[in-house]
């Protein structure tokens, strides 16, 4: 245990619930905050450069999304989901992000939230639904980046059906 708690505070994390962490994980931690926060700005005005700015760019990045295919390998891949994906809304788009919880050291990191998404499809219907994300992080040329996302609903069994506005 004095080991842990050692380690812990070299890499300044906190093993104690409620009290912050300092030194390199509360940089690490503060730093993937504000690239959630650009994130959720982009989203919000539809920038595709934007949300595209948090990802690796390349064929590195691989994407688990709830929009079929399976999978996205690769940054161009995961922009043209984006950009179909956005062209689906009319007019404005909101994502609020909350439950998020990051973990990180002075190179890599995650992240699990509940993102909600709300707007106009283009065919003038509501869109309100929620999705968990993993975002998987490094620190890349001084930059976190996002190397890895899961984008997930859960799924009744019962009725073959997605949950998607769940809650705990």
């Amino acid at each position: 245990m004095k080991r842990n708690l050692a380690l812990a505070f070299a890499l300044g994390a906190s093993l104690i619930p409620g009290i912050a962490a300092a030194g390199p994980a509360a940089t690490a931690k503060a730093e993937i905050q504000a690239l959630e926060d650009r994130f959720a700005a982009a989203f919000n005005a539809k920038d595709l450069d934007g949300i595209m700015k948090v990802y690796e760019p390349g064929p590195n990045l691989f994407v688990f999304d709830v929009i079929p295919p399976r999978d996205y390998a690769g940054w161009d891949a995961y922009r043209k989901d984006w950009q179909d994906f956005l062209g689906t809304f009319k007019g404005p788009i909101k994502v609020t992000v909350s439950d998020l919880d990051i973990f990180a050291d002075a190179n890599m990191g995650y992240s699990h939230s509940i993102q909600h998404v709300t707007g106009t499809d283009t065919k003038d219907k509501a869109v309100d639904f929620a999705v968990r994300v993993t975002d998987v992080y490094q620190k890349i040329g001084g930059a976190w980046l996002i190397v890895h996302e899961h984008v997930s609903v859960p799924v009744n069994f019962d009725t073959g059906k997605p949950d998607m506005m769940s809650t705990p």
